[in-house]
């Protein structure tokens, strides 16, 4: 069956090298731009995502907002407040800053100061995103981190001990992280006493408070606990409040829709292509499909025939727009977007494919079903 459906997209080079066309552009979009959504939905919680969260953490927040970028103050005293709670092994306070970074060759960036007391960091950044410098030098006077990537973007160079200014303090790069960014402002990380000189902050106000839960604890019990007791914050799971966040600003950006849309095009648009090609080749041979008929060939051998050429198509279109993908991949990669083809992600496209593809036959596969043989002679 393969052997012979293989013949007739031989047979028709023009139409099969337009098909095959129509099925790598439209999977190629599709890849890029779900490819792109999924990094700028990570880059939405990288908060969350850049900081070395525990099982037993508990992130506590103001109770109005649901999305970890956006929070407000906190009044320091609660950080007391909820660490003297039975079931809290700990409480880390973070500061969140915005400021504005000077470099000595006049360019400056916003940024946002994430500050973090030693020797935990509980906001990271992470060890596997730590790209030069130790993590540990960031409680020095007036020491922050910088994004690797970001150099492009301030067109400046980055290097540890780089001397640079924050909201006209002076300061230093200590630590060059990779793949920490964010979506906004570019994070850097420092200790608390740093965040709140450089970014200006009142010593009695804090924006996030992690509190570390004893071993065996009931993580959701401890959380409406402290809802009922401080009616204004609320108590998150980490991963839930990430997914929160993504959430939130898909919704209010209107981002989803918009890639959603083109992807949804995409798919649109090849489906009618290829349908309305492999249409357009079955009438181009209808005297081969009718020949078979009247040779005693039933119509469910040629409609598989059909689905048969639309499959090859599929596979052959697929992989073309694989290499492209992992073409785009690489060659991105070196602004700072990571475009993640993992296993599920490919075989997701690869459904797609035989969707659009051996959808789109069907407009030939009715055609031919209701041939007549003598029709043809």
């Amino acid at each position: 069956m393969l052997r012979l459906a293989y013949k007739f997209i031989k047979y028709d080079r023009a139409k099969s090298v337009g098909i095959i066309t129509a099925i790598v552009i439209s999977i190629f979009l599709i890849g890029q731009q779900l490819g792109l959504l999924f990094f700028l939905m990570g880059l939405m919680g990288n908060l969350v995502g850049n900081a070395p969260v525990q099982d037993n953490d508990l992130w506590i927040i103001e109770a109005q907002s649901s999305n970890i970028n956006t929070v407000n103050s906190l009044d320091q005293r609660l950080v007391q407040q909820i660490g003297s709670l039975p079931d809290i092994a700990q409480t880390f306070p973070v500061i969140l800053a915005p400021a504005r970074a000077t470099f000595l060759d006049g360019k400056t960036a916003s940024v946002t100061l994430v500050g973090a007391d030693a020797p935990d960091y509980v906001m990271g950044p992470d060890q596997d995103r730590i790209k030069e410098g130790i993590l540990s030098s960031l409680t020095d006077p007036g020491s922050v981190s910088a994004e690797f990537f970001s150099s492009k973007t301030w067109n400046t160079t980055l290097f540890v001990n780089k001397a640079i200014e924050i909201n006209g303090q002076r300061a230093k790069i200590s630590l060059i992280t990779k793949q920490a960014q964010a979506f906004g402002a570019s994070l850097m990380y420092t200790s608390t006493n740093n965040a709140r000189l450089l970014g200006n902050v009142p010593p009695f106000k804090v924006n996030i408070i992690i509190a570390r839960l004893k071993p065996g604890t009931d993580k959701e019990k401890i959380s409406n606990e402290i809802t009922q007791l401080f009616p204004q914050l609320r108590a998150w799971d980490a991963k839930k409040l990430q997914k929160s966040t993504i959430k939130e600003i898909l919704v209010t950006s209107n981002m989803g829709m918009s890639f959603g849309t083109l992807v949804l095009f995409a798919m649109i648009s090849g489906f009618f292509i290829i349908g309305l090609t492999l249409y357009s080749s079955a009438l181009d041979r209808i005297k081969d499909y009718g020949t078979l008929k009247a040779i005693g060939a039933k119509k469910s051998y040629v409609n598989k025939l059909i689905i048969a050429q639309a499959f090859l198509y599929a596979i052959i279109g697929y992989l073309i727009a694989m290499l492209l993908l992992i073409g785009f991949k690489f060659g991105v990669a070196g602004s700072g977007l990571v475009i993640d083809i993992s296993p599920i992600f490919a075989l997701f496209l690869l459904l797609i494919t035989l969707i659009i593809s051996v959808g789109g036959s069907l407009f030939a596969v009715r055609k031919i079903a209701k041939l007549e043989p003598a029709s043809v002679f």
